[in-house]
């Protein structure tokens, strides 16, 4: 009995976390007690035969340009997949699959933006041992596509902006929020700027976004005022373009920068105050006020212009004008 509940573990060790594993093990411990199992057939052998493909199909992603951090989430996501179903690739079918990430949602309380996120990395995978005669037929076609409800995620306002601004405590968070707002920057990009980077003749700067894509980002008037106060009033040396206000002043990370805007948010009494906002709002304000939708795209790094534009909250106004002045007649 024993070998069987371990066997059982295995299986679940993708799906639940260790505390819910020692949960589950002293459930079966409890309900199999006094029970004899009769071994009818041999132990079934945990198949690793994916292992070469899932390498494989992962470095091709490396070479296209994915980040390592995306590469290591597609690794992670695979393997909680292909160990639990153990099975060879080819004979994967959809029921497989679907099995799976029903008990992922039930297990694991996520959303469904995140089993959609999941679902990709999937489709991916297989479509790829598709493409290379790997498999006869891509068990991801007949797998249910999963619903997101659609949230409009506001930018923020100018006044919201104002409030923030005036709740900074120091001239490095004044000089963050208007880098984050001029740029439209992503926060983990912002995260590797050094000092160095800046181009003050020019206003502008490069920043490396994902897959190692360079773009040149501007710096507004606003922004460069603060900064240039803010790296003037600065003791340290340090390369970074932001650092801790403590010592050993060293750069602030992605999760510190989070902090910052949250607190800033909190004392503001700006709700949902984030990094990436500033970025939607820079790209909201940029687009209603007249730039092209291709410039918005090169601005913030996107290779098409869907995914420019559900960072953009349409302003009505702007319809309402525009339908007068084209349609009035």
């Amino acid at each position: 009995m024993e070998v069987k509940i371990m066997d059982v573990l295995r299986r679940m060790q993708p799906v639940l976390d260790e505390m819910q594993l020692r949960e589950l093990k002293e459930v079966l411990q409890m309900t199999f007690t006094g029970c004899r199992v009769i071994q009818e057939t041999d132990l079934q052998v945990v198949d690793r035969g994916w292992e070469v493909d899932l390498e494989e199909f992962l470095m091709s992603k490396a070479l296209e340009g994915k980040a390592s951090k995306t590469v290591k989430q597609y690794r992670y996501e695979l393997v909680r997949l292909l160990t639990y179903i153990n099975k060879p690739v080819k004979n994967i079918d959809s029921g497989d699959i679907s099995g799976f990430m029903r008990a992922y949602k039930m297990i694991r309380k996520v959303a469904n933006q995140t089993l959609k996120n999941v679902r990709a990395v999937y489709s991916s995978f297989f479509g790829w041992l598709r493409d290379r005669d790997r498999i006869r037929r891509n068990p991801m076609a007949l797998v249910e596509s999963i619903k997101v409800e659609k949230k409009i995620r506001k930018p923020y306002t100018d006044e919201e902006r104002e409030r923030m601004l005036r709740k900074c405590s120091s001239l490095r968070d004044k000089a963050l929020l208007e880098f984050l707002y001029s740029t439209a920057v992503r926060v983990s990009e912002l995260s590797e700027i050094n000092r160095e980077d800046i181009r003050y003749a020019n206003k502008e700067l490069i920043v490396y976004g994902k897959g190692a894509k360079e773009r040149t980002v501007y710096i507004n008037e606003r922004t460069n005022m603060y900064l240039k106060e803010y790296l003037e009033s600065r003791k340290d040396n340090d390369p970074a373009l932001f650092v801790g206000s403590k010592k050993p002043n060293s750069r602030l990370t992605k999760t510190g920068i989070e902090d910052i805007i949250r607190r800033i948010g909190e004392k503001a009494g700006v709700e949902n105050a984030h990094p990436h906002r500033f970025r939607r709002t820079a790209l909201t304000n940029a687009l209603n006020r007249g730039m092209p939708l291709q410039e918005a795209m090169i601005f913030a790094g996107h290779a098409k212009s869907e995914t420019t534009m559900r960072y953009c909250t349409v302003n009505q106004e702007g319809v309402r004008y525009h339908h007068f002045k084209y349609l009035s007649a």
